[in-house]
């Protein structure tokens, strides 16, 4: 069915051509950027969801975190309208947007019908019509360059934004018990928090691993302010005596460094998720965060804590931070034994899942096949026990990526972020399996996304950004950020290979074969063969292009 065509602030819009037309002036638009002006104008005056247009627009296509943002960009550039004074679209903070410009549709005999902000129909004369809008155009006009003449520059980036959602950094726990002991359960408290507050949409909670780079750092919040741009901090200290749980938190307004609130809680210490869960619920409040119903619906449920099997969890998530065969069977121990104390404790299924495919991975099971259907039990045990939190759908997503099941992995990684909107590790999961489909710009934006909530990301975020790279000949590019992963993680086997076949691409043939040489003392068992069977790579051509660059390296078959 035809679209109709109608005038929005002087342009005349042709939804079928795809057209903008004003003063002589014509502008081609996308068609998903004419999708959702159409969209606007069926909706005059309301203000218009994020949800709403993923729902309407999208029709609830995976769609990266930031494609709506762009379409609106995009189509506010189109429409030469300003988003610190808009006349045409303007951003409601914290809900969305809203059409704020006169509507007049076109009829077949070319009569006007026109729709006001506030939806009443008037009709409007066409002189009138003619001196409002070159009114508007002055002063617009007028606008733009005093703004341009106050600017100290004209980058469209600086007046095309966006509202800036609040930032927040929660700084690792003070265990102010002597001799570190505890120290797990007070870091383990800290990542609980994050994961809580990753969930809310309308507040950015940078991830843990950029927290933890700040542990027992004296550092002031102004500062924090100016490295992380966040707008807020959040410190605080446990003391876990016997049964006696004691904590005190502050929230800092990092702008000014002033305690705008301040909690004491002394509890149980089996009590401790239900600590956790109220002190979340009272930031939130003290932040006039906007949460939705289903937010609302995680923080009303607290899961029952069996603290001995808790403490057997943290110990295996410390051990295997290391990543070695031997740390990731001791922490394996630590995991059984917390499912033995609890045999509904999800998170601890999720965690043994992914040392088996971590096992497969890294080549140290000796019955591959086996391996990774014990991980797909665990995870899917997991997510089953415990689906309220993003870690275990990761998990799974994980093990569906390691059996090359990527379809499968897409989607259950992008149940884990739509618990947890702001889940760093989710989006750069999300890059991994795009990478894996051969779709590097996809990755590229997935990757983007996490590096943005985790400036201190590990070594996996620049890895996947240079895959990404790689696979769009970027190859300059690629090297300059494969070689920041390797500094971060010297024995990464992934940046490794792909590293070296960044090399070869560019000459650098004394490099790839130094690199190629690194891996065989890594793991002997990394060869081509080793390399076509795990590395999940699902893209025949790119598969192909891969494996071919390795061989150049001199990596034995």
């Amino acid at each position: 069915m035809a679209e109709k065509n109608f005038i929005i602030d002087g342009w005349q819009v042709s939804p079928d051509q795809g057209e903008l037309t004003r003063a002589g002036e014509i502008v081609r638009i996308e068609p998903k950027v004419m999708e959702v002006l159409v969209y606007f104008t069926s909706r005059p005056s309301e203000v218009i969801t994020r949800e709403d247009l993923e729902r309407d627009v999208w029709r609830g296509a995976l769609v990266g975190y930031d494609a709506v943002t762009k379409t609106i960009i995009k189509l506010r550039k189109a429409l030469h309208d300003d988003a610190r004074h808009p006349h045409i679209i303007a951003t409601i903070p914290k809900k969305g947007y809203e059409l704020i410009a006169p509507i007049q549709f076109i009829d077949e005999a070319d009569k006007f019908n026109s729709h006001n902000v506030d939806g009443n129909k008037k009709s409007v004369n066409q002189s009138l019509r003619i001196q409002v809008g070159l009114l508007g155009l002055v002063l617009v006009s007028a606008l733009l360059g005093f703004w341009l003449l106050t600017s100290s520059t004209n980058s469209i980036d600086n007046w095309v934004t966006e509202t800036k959602l609040p930032t927040i950094l929660v700084l690792p726990f003070e265990n102010k018990v002597e001799n570190n002991k505890h120290d797990s359960f007070v870091d383990g408290m800290t990542e609980n928090i994050i994961t809580d507050l990753s969930r809310l949409s309308n507040l950015l909670v940078l991830a843990s691993s950029t927290s933890f780079k700040y542990k027992k750092q004296d550092i002031s919040a102004q500062d924090l302010r100016k490295q992380l741009s966040v707008d807020y901090v959040l410190k605080g200290s446990v003391r876990r005596m016997k049964d006696t749980l004691n904590i005190n938190v502050q929230l800092v307004d990092a702008s000014t460094g002033i305690n705008v609130w301040g909690e004491r809680f002394n509890n149980n210490v089996n009590e401790v998720f239900a600590v956790q869960n109220e002190l979340t619920q009272r930031l939130v409040k003290q932040l006039a965060i906007k949460i939705t119903a289903k937010e609302a619906g995680y923080f009303s449920k607290v899961v029952p804590a069996n603290l001995e099997a808790y403490d057997y969890f943290l110990s295996g998530q410390r051990i295997s931070k290391q990543q070695t065969k031997s740390t990731n069977e001791a922490a394996r121990v630590e995991y059984r034994q917390a499912i033995k104390l609890d045999p509904s404790y999800g998170r601890a299924y999720g965690a043994m899942a992914y040392t088996m495919a971590l096992d497969y991975r890294r080549g140290w099971t000796d019955s591959p096949v086996e391996t990774l259907d014990r991980a797909l039990a665990m995870a899917e045990q997991a997510t089953l026990l415990d689906s309220s939190i993003p870690q275990t759908y990761w998990v799974l997503g994980y093990v569906h990526l390691m059996r090359k099941e990527l379809e499968a992995a897409g989607n259950v990684v992008f149940k884990a972020i739509t618990i947890a909107p702001n889940y760093a590790d989710g989006y750069g999961l999300l890059a991994l399996i795009n990478n894996s489909l051969g779709k590097p710009k996809k990755a590229l934006e997935y990757i983007t996304k996490g590096m943005e909530l985790n400036p201190h990301y590990t070594w996996d975020y620049p890895y996947n950004q240079g895959r990404a790279y790689y696979m769009l000949g970027r190859y300059d590019e690629a090297i300059k950020v494969l070689e920041k992963a390797q500094a971060r993680n010297e024995n990464a086997v992934p940046v490794k290979l792909f590293l070296a076949a960044s090399y070869i691409n560019v000459g650098r043939i004394d490099d790839a074969e130094w690199t190629a040489e690194q891996l065989q003392v890594i793991n002997p068992n990394i060869t081509i063969a080793f390399t076509a069977k795990t590395m999940p790579i699902t893209n025949i051509e790119y598969r192909k292009v891969f494996l071919s660059d390795l061989r150049k390296t001199g990596l034995p078959e």
